[in-house]
């Protein structure tokens, strides 16, 4: 069992493999080939909720516990954040979010629900406001949180003075983002509970 453990693709293999089983044990595996039009939009739906936690987990990340700790931490240990983690995280940061809107995107083509949603009509408009809100939440981690921690993190070499600037635009607009998240969360989940206070679910 250790050994599935001291590897991260290890690991993944194994929870697909258990996702196999139950889903070969519940009977579902032999449906998979008849019912595409279903199975598709809902592991594409799973596929959205995976990178969508990877995202929103790295965000609260960074807001949580790296940006609060990092006054903590004495000044010859924040390398091993600024030079080894941070960079790590801010991959798997970035990746995520554009994965989390492909899917998202993708998952409202299957649906039939893509250009209604898009254009904040009555029916789709929680789910519309979320995808927004995820739109706006992707560019502001590509285009403005990454070119900024690439300077705070010393990626681009800067001067001090710009070096600083960047860092804190770069938390601002994490923080931003932070703020985005919870009415953004609220209407996914509104759409799949009736569109509650955001008119009525598909």
């Amino acid at each position: 069992m250790g050994v599935i453990f001291q590897s991260l693709g290890r690991t993944i293999v194994a929870g697909i493999v258990i996702l196999l089983v139950i889903l070969g044990l519940a009977g579902t595996l032999g449906e998979i080939g008849k019912d595409a039009h279903v199975i598709y939009p809902m592991v594409m739906r799973w596929l959205h909720v995976m990178v969508g936690v990877m995202w929103i987990g790295l965000l609260w990340y960074f807001n949580f516990v790296q940006i609060p700790s990092m006054p903590k931490i004495p000044d010859e240990q924040k390398p091993a954040v600024s030079k080894v983690i941070a960079p790590e995280a801010l991959f798997w940061f970035r990746w995520a979010a554009l994965a989390t809107v492909i899917t998202g995107l993708l998952l409202a083509s299957l649906n039939g629900y893509l250009h209604q949603a898009l254009a904040f009509k009555r029916d789709f408009l929680a789910i519309g406001i979320g995808m927004w809100l995820a739109m706006l939440m992707a560019f502001n981690v590509w285009f403005i949180i990454w070119p900024n921690q690439k300077k705070a993190l010393g990626i681009v070499q800067v001067e001090a003075d710009a070096k600083a600037k960047a860092a804190r635009m770069a938390m601002l607009t994490s923080r931003f983002n932070t703020m985005l998240s919870i009415p953004m969360l609220y209407c996914m989940v509104a759409q799949q509970n009736g569109g509650f206070l955001l008119g009525a679910a598909s």
